[in-house]
C-alpha cells in the first residue's frame, strides 16, 4: 500500500541502511515548460494527468509523464489557468481566473485538440477561483463575493453551459473574505451533492458547506489563522462526506504559519487544529487512495505526510509544489513553479 510505504519512510532513521524495498517518493517529470507555474492539476490515473497554469498553458500526459503534449486552448496566452478537472484522457474542463472577462471556462472532448469556451464572466465584480465536479455532468465554480456573498456557477451538462445560482442560501461574507486560487482546491466535492468552499483574508478563516449542490450553505470557523489578505484556508480534501482536511497559513515566505492544518470528522460543521501541523504554509492537500488515514500536503517549502487522519504531519520531501491530486488507481501527482510536475513512485 502506498500509504503504508510512506509511513515506513518517515520511520527510517537518517543513519539507517537503505531499505530493502524502495519507498514511494516524488519523481520529477520533464514537462518541457520551465517558465510555467502549474497550479491546476487533475490526476486521472498513473498514466494520465492534466496540468494547467500561467500563460494559458494546458499539458496532458498519457504515458506516466514520460512525454507531455501541449494542448493549450488557442488564443489563451494572456490567461491564468488555476484549476482543471479531467474526466479521462479526452474530456476536461479548465478555469481561467481574473477580474471580469479574464474569468473563463473552456471544455475539450478530444484530448485538447479543440476547445470550446463555455463561460466568460461579464460581471466586473466577480473573480472566479476554483471549480469542482460531482460527476461527469454536474459541477460548480465559485467566485469571490459579489454584493456581499460568494457567487456560485453551476453546470448540469459536463461544463457545456453554466448558470449563476441564486444567492439566497449563501451566508453573508465577512469583510475582506475571499477564496485563494492557489491550487484548484478552494472548492471541493465528495459524493453526489456535498461541496465545501475554503476562505481567508477576513477576521476568521472559514469553510462553507452545501449538501444540495450549492443551493444552500452553512459556514464554520476554522483554527487556521486569518485576519490578513495573505492568510486563511487555501485547500480542502474530503475522502467522504464527513472526513476532511484543510491546509493553509500565510503564503508570504517571510511570515510564519504555525497553525497550517485542521481536520473535521463531521462534514465540516466543526474543525480542530492539527496537533503537529506542517511547519509552513501549504497550498494543496490530497488523501492517498484506498487509505482512511494517510494524506499529503504540499507547498513551496515541501511535502508533508499524515498517517493519522490529519492529526500529525511530517515533512517527507523538500521540493516546491503548489498542488497535489490522487486518482483512485494509486496515481498521485504534484505540480508547481518552474514547470515542476512529479508522480509518486515506489
Amino acid at each position: 500500500m502506498c500509504a503504508a510505504a510512506l509511513a515506513a519512510l518517515t520511520a527510517v532513521p537518517a543513519q539507517a541502511h537503505a531499505p530493502r524495498h524502495p519507498v514511494p517518493h516524488w519523481e520529477l517529470k520533464d514537462s518541457g515548460s520551465p517558465d510555467v507555474r502549474f497550479r491546476g492539476l487533475s490526476a486521472v490515473g498513473r498514466d494520465t494527468a492534466w496540468v494547467a497554469g500561467t500563460a494559458g498553458t494546458v499539458l496532458r500526459t498519457t504515458d506516466g509523464g514520460s512525454s507531455w503534449r501541449n494542448v493549450s486552448p488557442p488564443g489563451a496566452a494572456d490567461l491564468q489557468f488555476r484549476d482543471i478537472e479531467a474526466f479521462d484522457a479526452r474530456r476536461a474542463v479548465v478555469l481561467a481566473i481574473g477580474e471580469g472577462e479574464a474569468s473563463r471556462v473552456y471544455r475539450t472532448e478530444d484530448g485538447g485538440a479543440t476547445w470550446t469556451e463555455s463561460f466568460r464572466n461579464t460581471d466586473a465584480k466577480a473573480f472566479y477561483d476554483c471549480l469542482t465536479f460531482f460527476d461527469r455532468r454536474h459541477g460548480l465554480a465559485m467566485s469571490d463575493p459579489v454584493d456581499g456573498k460568494f457567487r456560485i456557477l453551476s453546470t448540469s451538462d459536463g461544463g457545456r453551459s453554466w448558470k449563476v445560482l441564486p444567492s439566497a442560501g449563501m451566508p453573508a461574507a465577512q469583510d475582506g473574505e475571499a477564496g485563494f486560487a492557489a491550487s484548484g482546491q478552494c472548492l471541493v466535492s465528495s459524493g453526489p451533492k456535498d461541496v465545501w468552499l475554503a476562505t481567508g483574508g477576513a477576521a476568521r478563516a472559514r469553510v462553507l458547506h452545501s449538501a444540495d449542490r450549492g443551493l444552500t450553505w452553512t459556514a464554520a470557523d476554522t483554527p487556521i489563522p486569518a485576519g490578513d489578505p495573505a492568510r486563511g484556508v487555501f485547500a480542502l480534501a474530503f475522502r467522504d462526506r464527513t472526513h476532511g482536511l484543510a491546509v493553509g497559513g500565510d503564503y508570504r515566505a517571510d511570515q510564519p504559519s504555525q497553525r497550517s492544518a485542521a481536520v473535521t470528522g463531521d462534514g465540516g460543521r466543526t474543525w480542530r487544529g492539527a496537533a503537529t501541523p506542517p511547519p509552513a504554509y501549504r497550498s494543496g492537500v490530497a488523501w492517498l487512495p484506498h487509505s482512511r488515514t494517510a494524506a499529503l500536503a504540499v507547498g513551496p517549502t515541501g511535502t508533508d505526510l499524515t498517517t493519522d487522519g490529519g492529526r500529525t504531519w511530517r515533512t517527507v520531501d523538500p521540493g516546491s509544489y503548489d498542488t497535489v491530486d490522487c486518482a483512485t488507481g494509486l496515481g498521485c501527482w504534484a505540480a508547481g513553479e518552474k514547470g515542476r510536475v512529479a508522480r509518486l513512485e515506489n
